[in-house]
């Protein structure tokens, strides 16, 4: 078995992953694991904006009190405070690294979304902001020569002796190695694979959540998965994201009959906030009889919309769709997890050793509904911390004696694998969803427990390591669900429409020796 050392191992290349391994380099060796090529995460697909208090007409006590309204009572006040403040921060600092965000002559340029009071939203080249984060923190990566990157390399375990993470293993060129650290930092994004309609990236497996799971970290807020409302819905068109900050330019939502109906279900009606939109959606397609509703920009002038939204007006000519003239399909998607692995401010985990940041953390930040474009600046403002903290507490590791570990020879069928990846990702968009009941949550968890030999299985492919850990992200996100007896966010029963006894409490799991326990 291949042993690298480094002083610090990176899992992701996000702008979470990316914004650490920067802080990092400066104290040490950096190894930067990723399963794909590094542009390959949700943060190149992120395209409404960051969101930042850096406008004349805005304040940071604004952005701290929006942020809490949307996280529906469940926000860690500190947690926000820490985005809200040093935010600004991290975006100059971008620009000073050569960030190109849309200007208004010599002015930034910001608009508004939903939820937000004020227009505070930064975009980049319309509607690529991710794209052109991504391209600024590898060129910042790339001037450090002690970074090491190792692409095509999925993690599959970490390595932990005596309650201390020391590294992890991976599986590279079909083969596993070691890689040993003295802090390990998870930045592996989010869990959108695991439902059939997702705007995420293949790669958004839940991979980190459920390696820290099964090391024995606390995860919390398993629950709270938001779903976008606007994601194309057209015949052979990929589940492209129709970004959020159509909505603050104007576009109105239609059912079927061509119908407005948001003021039906909110007094702030497109600019709800995303879970409510949602469900609107949902409750307008089940009255309809329908499978889709319609996003209409067409009282917009064209020009505008081309210059505001090239990357989504390219897209939709591909499939025959031109948003200055046609009333666009939509329908929900899953979108963005706001729970993950637990962290504190500085991202440390419940593990020695292990860090996390970005979307597979859960900071307290995001509450019960992320506020929309404030996942690009937590993953900066938080890889920061998080890189800062495992820098400092690096030099407190040890070398690891591990086992070798040999790549087990699995004679699972490659068709048995991707039918079952097919099977969970529907029972957990029709059981798990938007709208969710006991019936249907208990419904998905025997189903789940049929999957258990795969949970346990010792896979050495891609395709078998992601679906065990779709797996058990799906068993958390639904035990939790079961756990949480109430409607918060955007977790929403049927059966308690109301918010229930403790709502406010967080729900937290971890895995015991007799296995899952929950807090």
């Amino acid at each position: 078995m291949q042993i690298i050392d480094t002083d610090f191992l990176v899992i992701g290349s996000g702008v979470a992953g990316l914004r650490a391994a920067i802080e990092l380099a400066q104290h040490g060796r950096v190894a930067i694991v990723t399963k794909d090529i590094p542009t390959e995460s949700s943060t190149e697909y992120a395209q409404g904006g960051v969101a930042v208090a850096l406008s004349d007409e805005d304040e940071v006590g604004i952005h701290f009190e929006d942020t809490i309204k949307a996280g529906d009572g469940l926000c860690k006040e500190d947690a926000v405070r820490v985005l809200v403040e040093e935010g600004p921060a991290r975006i100059l600092e971008l620009i000073e690294w050569g960030a190109e965000f849309d200007k208004e002559g010599t002015r930034l340029s910001f608009t508004i979304e939903a939820a937000h009071s004020r227009r505070r939203i930064l975009h980049a080249h319309g509607d690529s902001t991710g794209k052109e984060l991504e391209r600024v923190l590898i060129n910042k990566v790339r001037t450090f020569k002690n970074i090491q990157r190792l692409q095509f390399c999925m993690a599959i375990d970490l390595i932990v002796e005596d309650g201390r993470c020391l590294g992890a293993y991976a599986l590279k060129d079909g083969d596993i190695i070691a890689v040993h650290a003295k802090t390990t930092l998870l930045a592996t994004g989010g869990v959108g694979q695991v439902f059939s309609r997702t705007t995420n990236p293949a790669v958004a497996t839940g991979d980190g959540m459920a390696i820290a799971y099964r090391a024995g970290a606390i995860l919390e807020d398993m629950e709270f998965v938001q779903f976008h409302p606007t994601v194309l819905f057209a015949p052979a068109a990929p589940q492209f994201l129709l970004s959020e900050a159509m909505r603050g330019e104007g576009a109105i939502l239609r059912n079927i009959f061509k119908e407005p109906f948001m003021k039906n279900y909110h007094p702030d009606a497109e600019l709800a906030p995303r879970d409510v939109v949602s469900r609107a959606i949902i409750s307008e397609m089940v009255r309809t009889n329908s499978s889709n509703v319609y996003l209409d920009l067409t009282h917009r002038e064209a020009e505008f919309l081309k210059k505001r939204f090239p990357r989504i007006y390219s897209t939709c000519l591909q499939y025959d769709l031109n948003i200055t003239k046609d009333l666009i399909p939509v329908s929900p998607a899953a979108h963005y997890m706001m729970g993950g692995v637990k962290t504190d401010l500085n991202g440390a985990t419940s593990i020695v050793g292990l860090y996390a940041a970005g979307e597979v953390a859960c900071t307290g930040v995001h509450g019960a509904n992320r506020l929309a474009s404030n996942s690009l600046l937590e993953g900066l403002v938080y890889g920061y911390r998080a890189g800062v903290a495992a820098a400092q507490q690096g030099g407190q590791g040890s070398k690891v004696n591990c086992q070798e570990r040999k790549t087990p020879d699995i004679s699972v069928p490659d068709f048995v694998l991707e039918e079952v990846r097919t099977s969970l990702r529907r029972l957990m968009w029709e059981k798990v969803g938007i709208i969710r009941c006991g019936v249907s949550l208990n419904e998905a968890m025997e189903k789940l427990s049929e999957w258990k030999h795969i949970f346990e299985t010792d896979f050495n492919t891609r395709r078998g390591l992601e679906l065990k850990n779709m797996l058990t992200v799906g068993f958390l996100i639904t035990r939790a669900a079961l756990e949480r007896k109430g409607s918060v966010g955007a977790h929403y029963r049927t059966d308690f429409k109301e918010r229930g006894e403790n709502w406010q409490r967080h729900i937290k799991v971890v895995k015991l020796a007799k296995g899952m326990t929950v807090l």
